[in-house]
């Protein structure tokens, strides 16, 4: 029997443990990957672009001030032509004086870069068109020439201006490849922005397709290249590591995963993700992860899904018998990662699938006595079994203490 003692290397910690060939030679030579990520937070302005989600202003303030104790990088506090509100809360924010780089998103155009700049921020996500679907359908009546010089003068006032631009390449993913390199080529040499945003907007890259085009923006601009994706696939994540490898500096994210459709890479999964998978450290404190996704719950009216990665009630619960003792004893030979670790607790719970060990660990963990017996432990999880067959779900503690009474007085 191989040892623990063996098996120790950088992908078993006491907080963590997962595989061993993650860090196998020829999947860790990452030549191209930034040896310092940041993470650049959207959930004020992406985020609330969920449908039905709406922060008011002194709730963003509150998230923003949350988001910054953590070690958030970068926050984007909204933008600004959407509201009265948003300006204002936009212009709070960036009057706190947080360790984040505040930013607000503005379209190439004159009018919103001033909004943007009367709101008080120094940096700037400039939203523009690349792929092909916005432009054959949303901007028909640009040629390609008016679309290129639409890009350069807004980037040209805005660096007249003395803003930092990360230039957001919407639905780059769906770009025209001669046409993208004739924008980034034709910014690069005229009017250079601060970085590229490769942009996934709709969600389609496969993780490969994510490291190319980041490669080919980094290749024919020279520039920074951040990363932006959406999970409508379930490939956010992937396709946003994969970008990182590839030499993406900066990756954005949400908390909770908010963000239209399938929404934006989860803040929490991508900390962890870094953290455990690839050995590579980020400013954020991931120990409150969870308290900050219950935060933004709340304020966004959005419920956490229950399977949801890292941060989900769910994933740290355990119903099975087998080695359910090991849950608090030894959690790493149950979960990757120890819960407390973001956050979380585990917690056993009883049903159709628990066994004898389960009544014994639940019976002491609620200090109930008085179950001494093999019989009367299996006659308790008899109808543990039966209860939760006929609710169709786990027991909460006061049914278990029901069913022991019961059993405990013959009935």
């Amino acid at each position: 029997m191989v040892t623990k003692e063996e098996m120790i290397g950088p992908w078993v910690t006491n907080e963590f443990w997962v595989s061993p060939y993650n860090f196998e030679k020829d999947v860790t030579s990452r030549p191209e990957m930034p040896a310092r990520i940041q993470l650049h937070d959207s959930t004020l302005r992406d985020g609330e672009q969920t449908p039905g989600v709406v922060f008011r202003k002194h709730e963003k303030v509150a998230i923003a001030k949350m988001l910054d104790e953590i070690g958030v990088d970068r926050i984007e506090a909204g933008m600004p032509a959407v509201s009265i509100e948003d300006q204002e809360a936009i212009r709070e924010i960036a009057s706190l004086g947080l360790n984040a780089e505040i930013y607000s998103l503005c379209n190439a155009r004159e009018s919103d870069i001033d909004l943007a700049i009367s709101c008080g921020t120094n940096s700037i996500v400039m939203g523009y068109p690349a792929g092909y679907p916005r432009l054959k359908y949303e901007f028909a009546k640009w040629t390609e020439e008016h679309a290129i010089n639409v890009a350069l003068r807004a980037v040209s006032y805005a660096k007249d201006k003395g803003l930092k631009i990360s230039f957001f390449l919407m639905d780059s993913s769906r770009s025209s490849k001669a046409f993208l390199e004739r924008l980034v080529t034709s910014l690069t040499k005229s009017a250079p922005p601060d970085a590229f945003v490769v942009v996934d907007t709709s969600g389609c890259f496969l993780p490969a397709a994510a490291a190319n085009q980041v490669r080919f923006v980094k290749e024919i601009s020279g520039l920074p290249v951040e990363i932006h994706t959406h999970n409508d696939l379930g490939l956010g994540l992937a396709a946003t590591l994969a970008a990182i490898e590839a030499g993406a500096e900066v990756a954005h994210v949400c908390v909770n995963g908010l963000g239209e459709r399938g929404g934006n890479v989860a803040l929490d999964e991508l900390v962890v993700a870094l953290r455990c998978l690839y050995g590579r450290e980020t400013t954020i404190d991931y120990h409150r992860m969870t308290e900050v996704s219950k935060k933004v719950e709340a304020l966004s009216n959005i419920p956490i899904n229950r399977n949801k990665p890292v941060i989900g009630d769910g994933i740290y619960r355990r119903e099975s018998g087998l080695g359910i003792d090991l849950v608090k004893k030894e959690p790493l030979a149950i979960y990757s990662m120890v819960p407390e670790t973001v956050g979380q607790k585990a917690r056993i719970v009883l049903g159709k699938k628990s066994g004898v060990a389960s009544i014994d660990f639940k019976a002491n963990e609620l200090g109930i006595g008085g179950l001494t017996g093999e019989e009367q432990k299996r006659a308790v999880l008899t109808k543990v079994k039966e209860r939760s067959i006929e609710k169709k779900a786990f027991l909460d503690d006061k049914e278990f203490r029901e069913i022991v009474s019961s059993v405990l007085e013959g009935r």
